[in-house]
């Protein structure tokens, strides 16, 4: 089995937009601090650990996620571009405590190493509409099918995450 070329992924990415009733300025915030990301980041239900947090090019982001009747995963994003206020881009995987990547304790080792998510951030009234797009990287076709069969998943994954951050936003805002 080969690995997908760039061209190929970005045939068929995982795309979720989301707007917030928030100022970029303050969703920016809340992607590029890590007390803020360990309030909000994650599926709904855990609680996210910050082992490292340098949110920079080159930079990683390695955290834990840990539930009470599941134990704890991690994962983390190796950031590539970041332009602040707008432009977030980084590579997630799942690792080890110490960032090193791992397979996904599940998908019975079908799932991507490694997923080039893109984040961007537009303003308009007030108001921040978040643009997520996310393919593999190098997957083989297996990783791939595995990663394009679990758009319904990610889509819950997401909203759930995004809905604590619209939370998280809302308090924060709040709190200005």
């Amino acid at each position: 089995m080969t690995g997908r070329t760039d061209a190929q992924a970005q045939t068929q990415e995982f795309i979720i937009t989301r707007t917030f009733d928030a100022p970029r300025d303050l969703v920016w915030q809340a992607f590029a601090e890590s007390d803020h990301m360990a309030r909000w980041w994650g599926p709904k239900g855990c609680t996210i650990g910050v082992a490292r947090f340098e949110f920079r090019p080159g930079g990683l982001f390695v955290y834990s996620m840990g539930w009470p009747d599941r134990g704890v995963m991690w994962a983390r994003f190796a950031y590539r571009e970041i332009a602040a206020p707008e432009r977030i881009v980084f590579v997630n995987s799942f690792a080890d405590e110490a960032g090193n990547i791992q397979r996904a304790p599940f998908f019975d080792g079908k799932w991507p190493l490694e997923v080039l998510t893109t984040v961007t951030l537009a303003e308009e009234d007030g108001k921040t509409t978040l643009h997520l797009r996310a393919g593999p990287i190098d997957a083989n076709e297996v990783e791939y099918q595995a990663f394009l069969g679990n758009f319904e998943s990610m889509q819950g994954g997401y909203g759930g995450t995004f809905d604590q951050l619209d939370e998280h936003l809302a308090q924060a805002h709040a709190n200005a």
